[in-house]
């Protein structure tokens, strides 16, 4: 679980405004840092399946909200694509 100051953290990198939840951007940066997390946890504790099902979902999400922007506007795409990291 992220605290409270990473998702503000997270939310005034990513946003406009330090309220602007909204924006894909925004959207997948806190999918990413909460799929680290659970990641972590999934490392120690192999057999929560019910855990590994919300990962899965969670990655789902953000590929979609990342086709979404792939397809609406590539420069936002390559733009969070490189901040956070997500390709080699």
């Amino acid at each position: 679980m992220i605290s409270k100051e990473t998702k503000a953290d997270l939310i005034k990198k990513f946003g406009s405004e330090a309220n602007d939840s909204g924006k894909p951007e925004v959207q997948v940066a806190l999918l990413t840092a909460r799929i680290n997390d659970l990641t972590g946890h999934l490392e120690h504790h192999k057999k929560d399946h019910h855990s590994r099902r919300g990962l899965i979902m969670m990655v789902g999400k953000r590929r979609k909200l990342l086709d979404y922007l792939a397809n609406n506007d590539i420069a936002r795409y390559r733009t969070i694509i490189a901040a956070l990291s997500l390709r080699k």
